[in-house]
């Protein structure tokens, strides 16, 4: 069934999200903070071996590096049209929403836990790629995969940052439903070529919320997100 690989991935997400919030309470602060730092350095992980497999190849047994103009270049232009835009403001007022509608307007924490649990598990490859293969195919593994991944980094985020962490189930069905429903009109100008440019860009964007759950808010990673636009456009400029 089309559409099926969205519906799994929410749901591991707000089983995770529940898992995480029930288990949370019996933790203590500094088991808390233990667990955040331990899922920033997997996200900071996940995201070093996607950026690494864009930008380094073997060629006649030596690693070379590539890439560096066009990470630049994206990131930039990506970065100050979110700034324009304000994207992470756009999250940020939604999720001020999503605590007055749900009942948890003394909950201090729960738009960061949001928007950070938002972004981890919305940016990436297996997010797109999943809802088009899905879309087109009707193969819903990647998603079914990525739900396993999903339901183990919202338990251990909501544990340490609260259950505002679950509630990004919903970005999770819009984003991924969408691609899968329009996946029709993206097959064209999904290429191998722009696939791959935004697999690198989308593993250094979850590098950055990485750098967020280790060391605290230090990048608006929402409004870096138009950098995955500019990757796409990337791959059909003439060399």
């Amino acid at each position: 069934m089309i559409g099926a690989g969205t519906l799994i991935n929410t749901a591991g997400i707000v089983l995770g999200g529940l898992t995480g919030h029930f288990f949370g309470k019996m933790l203590k602060e500094r088991h808390q903070e233990s667990l955040t730092a331990a899922c920033g350095v997997s996200v900071l992980f996940i995201g070093i071996a996607g950026a690494m497999q864009g930008m380094l190849a073997i060629d006649d047994g030596v690693i070379t590096s590539g890439q560096a103009m066009f990470v630049t270049i994206c990131l930039a232009l990506g970065t100050l049209i979110g700034e324009i835009i304000n994207i992470e403001g756009l999250f940020e007022r939604f999720g001020e929403w999503l605590k007055l509608k749900t009942g948890n307007a003394k909950d201090k924490d729960f738009v960061n836990a949001f928007v950070t649990a938002s972004l981890t598990v919305c940016i990436g490859a297996m997010a797109i790629v999943g809802a088009i293969q899905d879309g087109l195919l009707g193969d819903w593994s990647i998603l079914a995969t990525k739900a396993v991944l999903d339901f183990i980094i919202i338990m251990v985020m909501t544990c340490s940052l609260g259950k505002g962490c679950g509630f990004s189930a919903i970005p999770v069905l819009v984003f991924e439903g969408l691609i899968t429903i329009f996946a029709s009109f993206l097959k064209p100008v999904m290429t191998d070529l722009a696939m791959d440019y935004l697999s690198l860009i989308g593993s250094i964007l979850i590098f950055c919320v990485g750098l967020n759950l280790v060391w605290g808010k230090k990048v608006r990673v929402a409004n870096m997100l138009p950098a995955v636009v500019f990757a796409v456009i990337a791959a059909f400029m003439p060399v």
